[in-house]
């Protein structure tokens, strides 16, 4: 790829029109034009970029652009906006200078695509890194949010930003971007509910029709065709080359990636389609007794279903566009409203609620986006505002957008002017002051206290009595008659009462762009910019998420009767700080043009881009930028560019640069009057000095270029021969290394062989001697074998015999022994059947006596007896059936009921038995596995049926001193500086906010505090007293995190709360609450089991979201931080 190597290398036309000649408009123009027809788009003027929009896809931003403009000083390649960002980033990274760039021109010029390339860039060149990208993709994603809801078409642009939008990007010392701050201004929100002919309302309208989902639509109770509501213009609904449906789903993708939740994103929606349904809203005449009219709403159904999005009472609405509430001091007053007045009461709450919206959704970006470090930023601002804007019919927002594109040129003026003047004094060059046409008296004339057009606005508007634009047209007629740029027909001056170009209900303003022709109508109310206070109270009883938001003036408590600023005061304010902070910055400049009115490639329209370049006072700066010197240049780079001119310098000048310069002038016959040194640059007065050493440099390198292909030819074909010679002495080595490695391979050979043949001779003879002796040692050992075997055997015989007479006297003994045994036992045999026939015969007697003495009374007593003993016999058995019944109490077994009878009894001591082995089971616990148990029913009673954790708890005892923490001679710091008793000491991860990662802490509980210690060194971290803990919320899932949420106002509130985990939360929380319950001194901690929940991290509140993850989580919970308020805890699905 061909590289250019200075901004005057093969250029087409003059990239910098300061060295343009002659300089004239007519110059000017055509060195534009001719560029526009090769593509070039971008021009310098000094440190300015021209830009010239050329409606269409150019190949000049792909990455290998931005690589070969990185690190590349500005005036080094081709002009290009890549260069201006570039610069501005390197001097905000290396010179540690807060860069403001500054975008300005007519609507469709082509400002938001620059800004957009800026930003691009600057991502592209920065730091990367996890949290780098993520903020880089951030701060880009907030655009497309952004255009959505604040651009629109329009007749001049497809994508007219409708808003002035400024950022601030804050990067760190090593230029990585942290985060942003955006500010905006003026959305033209009168478009909600009108738009001129052949222009659209803002995208999001047309895009949440097109792009949403069916579903979507249904529950925003909307409709996909355009014609169904009246704030949305059907002649230019869709234009050629906008995707709306593809635009949406881009949106939403932005908004999720900036930082969005879900339900934050469905009520903007609401919002949305809530306006959409409030133009449907038309009313009719209802006259009453008293003569007055008042308005009706027509069909109530859009009215219901807007009701319903925005969760309010259909009829507190209705009313609010019927009556009006009028409040003075202690007075209030009630009066209908007519139908003009009804709908002007809803056309203005259409247009506050979409604005509102969109500066909510600028503030919500902003919490997304901004710097989560406290330390000093660098800064790069970015402004992208509205350009000069001259219709057919101009109004209060073009005489607004007007002023505010008054102080960017004067402050354009002003600021370029000073750079110019602070470079000449910062070389020592003498410098002669430019006259130029300063706008301050036109910005005088607007904004001045006393006669400005706009105090004298806002005075006609808090004036009492009748306030009409006419009134305020009589009063600019009577104040400022004599100002040399304001006309009016009806004003004192005569040279105006004949102008019949001026109708008698507009002002004319001479801008520095030209002569604005403004009409009066509608100035006062857009002024104004009044809400009635009904329609506020309303809309803050909505239930929905964001109304109290967006209008907080509407809470009953507190009324405020002051009259609410002006939107002009507003925005003259918004505009002055605007100003200050551009001030504070080094400025960069991008003035864009647009060729053509439409809107296609390859046509340039010389009429418009002159009035577009006098306007834009580009004429103004070159002359300004060529008042003494028109090129400048540091003496190392001027020596190195020009250095072959002077054969003293050429090819490498020893001494300092400035002399080498000097010489090199000299040489050249330079006259002096045409250039001056500074301090580090050489200046140049006129342009053709500068052409005139570019041709003898241009020459010179041709000359140089042909003896370096000399020198070169030479050179190759000396290292040719070299390089043959070398190859040849490679190639003999070579070839005599081969040859004597051969004749050493056949040596070695032979040798090999003949030793071989001879370590085989003696080993034989080493194998023949070895095998005699192993035979003489087998022979020996087997004769002493059988030696040993034959003495063995011998003795074996004689012990045997041994044995055999010693068993004979044994067995002898022993049947003498058996003998005399059985000889005694039938002696005590016979003597026991005596014994037992006595016994016998003496039981019979005494049965025969007690028979004879009691027969006479058994007959009278047989029946009850025989009774009572089967009775007793039953209740026996009964009672013996019993015995088979458990100890247990979980065993709920017990024998069935023999006889009916016993009912009542069976029942009874079913209870009885049950609270009697109960009872026991529990005389068996000691204190402490009593209260084990009772803390294991609490855990029961609380997370039972609500955590999925809590199962796997049940068989695990509480341990309660996990760390043993008073044996460990580790923790023997800690134990000391816990005075009580500890009842819980375990491992927890304190989990952080900014990345959602957990850090180990030691965790002890007693009876009045927690306590967090740094798991190696045992220091105290936090300490904690339980009265100030508020509650304690947990999941539904199966996690082991758990937030302690501190009570507001406490003083251990300003820490905000802890979010921990832990693997042991069930004890943990079982023994928070279990203290809580048994102090009387303290509240009871509650116990909040939710998958969503709210944390406060010092001034932040944090949203703890738990979801089900798959396998590639692993085995545990996972937490992982999405943006600034949100962190995402992914739990294995069961």
């Amino acid at each position: 790829m061909e590289v250019k190597t200075s901004l005057l290398d093969n250029m087409i036309g003059v990239g910098d029109m300061v060295l343009l000649e002659p300089l004239n408009e007519d110059s000017f123009i055509e060195n534009l034009r001719s560029r526009f027809d090769h593509n070039e788009i971008y021009t310098y003027i000094g440190s300015v970029v021209i830009s010239m929009n050329p409606y269409r896809s150019l190949p000049i931003y792909t990455p290998q652009k931005v690589e070969e403009y990185r690190n590349r000083n500005f005036y080094e390649l081709s002009p290009h906006i890549y260069a201006l960002a570039d610069e501005a980033y390197r001097s905000l990274r290396d010179q540690d200078k807060d860069q403001c760039i500054l975008i300005t021109g007519e609507s469709g010029a082509g400002k938001t695509e620059a800004s957009k390339l800026v930003m691009s860039y600057v991502a592209a060149v920065c730091g990367k890194g996890q949290e780098v990208n993520k903020v880089k993709e951030q701060l880009l994603q907030s655009n497309p949010v952004l255009e959505a809801f604040g651009n629109a078409k329009t007749m001049r642009n497809d994508n007219s930003s409708r808003f002035g939008k400024y950022m601030d990007i804050e990067f760190d010392f090593k230029g990585d971007p942290l985060g942003g701050v955006i500010s905006n201004y003026l959305l033209e929100k009168s478009r909600v509910c009108k738009q001129p002919r052949g222009e659209r309302n803002f995208h999001i309208f047309y895009q949440l029709l097109s792009g949403a989902s069916d579903d979507t639509l249904l529950k925003l109770k909307l409709d996909r065709d355009f014609s169904k509501y009246n704030y949305l213009s059907l002649d230019s609904a869709n234009v050629n080359g906008l995707d709306d449906a593809a635009s949406f789903r881009t949106v939403r993708n932005a908004m999720q990636i900036v930082g969005f939740m879900e339900d934050e994103v469905q009520s903007v929606l609401e919002l949305v389609a809530a306006v959409l349904k409030l133009g449907n809203i038309e009313f009719k005449p209802e006259s009453r007794v008293n003569g007055f009219d008042e308005s009706r709403v027509k069909d109530k159904n859009d009215l219901k279903e807007m009701c319903e999005l925005l969760g309010i009472e259909q009829s507190v609405l209705e009313r609010a566009f019927s009556y009006r509430t009028v409040e003075a001091k202690m007075e209030k007053m009630s009066t209908t409203l007519n139908v003009a007045q009804a709908y002007y009461a809803r056309d203005a709450l259409a247009k506050n609620l979409y604005s509102r919206l969109f500066s909510w959704l600028v503030t919500r970006i902003n919490e997304s986006i901004k710097a989560q470090a406290k330390t000093r930023h660098k800064v790069m601002g970015v402004l992208d505002i509205y350009g000069f804007e001259i219709f057919e019919d101009n109004s209060f927002e073009q005489f607004i957008i007007n002023y505010c594109n008054e102080k960017l040129q004067q402050i354009f003026i002003e600021l370029t002017l000073r750079e110019e003047q602070e470079e000449y004094i910062r070389e020592d060059i003498e410098w002669t002051n430019i006259v130029y046409f300063n706008n301050a008296v036109i910005c005088d004339l607007i904004e001045n206290n006393q006669n400005g057009i706009l105090a004298m606005l806002d005075e006609e508007c808090l004036r009492p009595g009748t306030v009409t634009d006419d009134t305020f047209l009589d009063k600019l007629n009577t104040i400022c008659a004599e100002h040399q740029h304001f006309e009016s027909r009806l004003s004192k001056n005569s040279k105006f009462l004949t102008d019949h170009s001026l109708p008698h209900s507009c002002f004319r303003i001479q801008h520095y762009a030209g002569k604005v022709l403004y009409r009066v109508e509608g100035f006062v109310d857009k002024n104004n910019d009044l809400l009635y206070r009904d329609l506020s109270q309303a809309m803050y009883k909505a239930t929905h998420s964001l109304m109290r938001q967006l209008f907080p003036e509407g809470n009953p408590a507190k009324v405020n009767l002051k009259r609410p600023p002006t939107a002009g005061f507003q925005f003259k304010a918004s505009v002055g700080v605007l100003m200050k902070n551009l001030q504070t910055k080094n400025p960069n400049y991008i003035r864009c043009i647009k060729p053509n009115d439409k809107k296609v490639a390859h046509i340039f329209t010389d009429s418009l881009v002159c009035h577009q370049v006098r306007y834009l006072g580009l004429m103004e700066n070159v002359r300004v930028r060529r008042a003494g010197y028109a090129f400048r240049q540091p003496y190392e780079s001027c020596l190195k560019r020009y250095k072959m001119l002077c054969k003293t310098t050429w090819p490498q000048w020893r001494g300092p640069a400035r002399d080498g310069v000097a010489v090199l002038l000299t040489d050249c016959s330079v006259p002096t009057e045409e250039f001056a040194y500074g301090r580090s640059k050489i200046f140049i007065r006129n342009p053709r000095t500068l052409f005139t050493l570019e041709e003898r440099r241009r020459a010179c390198l041709e000359d140089l270029a042909t003896l370096i292909q000399k020198i070169y030819r030479g050179w190759k074909s000396r290292t040719h021969f070299l390089l043959l010679k070398k190859s040849q002495v490679v190639v003999a080595a070579w070839y005599r290394r081969y040859a004597q490695q051969n004749k050493y391979q056949k040596i070695k050979s032979a040798s090999l062989v003949m030793q071989s043949f001879i370590r085989g001779w003696k080993a034989r003879n080493i194998l023949r001697q070895l095998k005699y002796e192993k035979r003489c040692k087998e022979a020996v050992t087997t004769i002493a074998a059988y030696w040993h075997g034959t003495q063995a055997r011998m003795e074996l015989r004689r012990l045997k015999t041994e044995a055999q007479n010693k068993r004979a006297v044994s067995v002898i003994w022993a049947y003498w022994q058996g003998t005399k045994a059985r000889r005694e036992l039938r002696r005590l045999k016979e003597e026991a059947r005596c014994k037992h026939a006595v016994a016998i015969i003496w039981a019979y007697w005494l049965g025969l006596q007690v028979r004879r003495d009691y027969r006479k009374f058994f007959r009278a007593n047989a029946g009850k007896k025989i009774y009572n003993f089967t009775i007793q016999r039953i209740m026996q058995k009964y009672f013996l059936g019993l015995k088979t019944t458990t100890m247990s109490p979980m065993d709920n077994t017990w024998p069935a009921k023999p006889y009916g009878f016993l009912e009542g009894a069976h029942t009874e001591l079913r209870r009885i038995f049950h609270l009697w082995r109960c009872k026991k089971y529990r005389g068996q616990f000691t204190e402490e596995k009593k209260a084990v148990y009772e803390e294991k029913l609490e855990a029961s009673e609380i997370f039972k049926d609500k955590k999925a954790l809590y199962p796997s708890s049940v068989s695990q005892p509480f341990k309660g001193d996990y760390l043993e923490i008073q044996k460990n001679p580790k923790y023997q710091k800690l134990n000391s500086a816990v005075e009580e008793k500890v009842l819980l000491a375990d491992l927890v991860n304190k989990i952080n906010r900014a990345n959602g990662k957990g850090s180990p802490r030691l965790f002890l509980l007693t009876k009045s505090n927690f306590v967090l210690a740094d798991q190696k060194t045992g220091q105290v971290k936090t300490s904690v007293p339980l009265p100030d803990l508020a509650s304690v919320s947990v999941s539904t899932q199966s996690d082991g995190f758990f937030a302690l949420k501190l009570k507001e106002g406490s003083a251990s509130a300003s820490k905000g709360d802890f979010l921990l985990s832990s693997d042991h939360l069930i004890e943990i929380i079982t023994k928070l609450h279990r203290i809580g319950t048994t102090a009387a001194d303290r509240d009871q901690i509650n116990i909040d089991i939710s998958d969503e929940f709210l944390v406060q991290f010092k001034q932040d509140k944090v949203c703890v979201k738990f979801i089900q993850g798959g396998p590639k989580n692993g085995n545990s919970a996972a937490c992982k931080r999405k943006n600034n308020r949100l962190l995402e805890v992914s739990v294995p699905s069961p």
